[in-house]
């Protein structure tokens, strides 16, 4: 399974942790955890919450059980993260081969070639503004791969790193 939703990126890897720190050991509803995260968080709003909850399932750091959310015990290590990442978050793969070039690829440039793998209905749910949503979500891949030092910033581009 591949997850969408995915936060903007923190300053440090550390606020992932963190993240994963705020949801419970005992399992909770999706509204108890979006509130723990926003408590302990300081984030804006549930959807934030929400993403990041989503998010944190798609890095294996927490898991959606019958009884609700709640954390798992594996530890957030780069390495992991980085896996997870690649092989969880929808478009990480794809955004990554991209960079495999050996010129600095642009924002418009990835998206680009990443246009013709969103899933039609995210085309017709989003009608006249999917493509600055997936744009978006897009640049927020690249971000989070400069975080995983998976991908580097150069020369008004992005170049992969591995």
């Amino acid at each position: 399974m591949r997850f969408k939703l995915l936060p903007e990126p923190p300053d440090s890897l550390e606020f992932v942790a963190d993240a994963q720190r705020a949801v419970p050991l005992v399992p909770g509803t999706e509204d108890d955890c979006c509130a723990r995260l926003m408590h302990r968080l300081d984030f804006p709003s549930r959807d934030v919450a929400r993403t990041w909850l989503t998010f944190l399932r798609a890095l294996e750091l927490a898991e959606e059980t019958p009884s609700g959310f709640v954390r798992e015990s594996t530890e957030p290590t780069p390495k992991g993260i980085r896996k997870a990442f690649r092989d969880r978050v929808y478009g990480a793969r794809e955004v990554l081969d991209s960079l495999a070039s050996d010129e600095p690829r642009t924002v418009d440039e990835v998206f680009e070639e990443f246009e013709e793998r969103v899933p039609v209905w995210e085309t017709h749910r989003a009608a006249g503004d999917w493509r600055d949503i997936w744009r978006e979500r897009v640049e927020r891949i690249l971000g989070w791969a400069i975080l995983l030092d998976l991908a580097d910033e150069r020369d008004g581009g992005y170049v992969r790193v591995e």
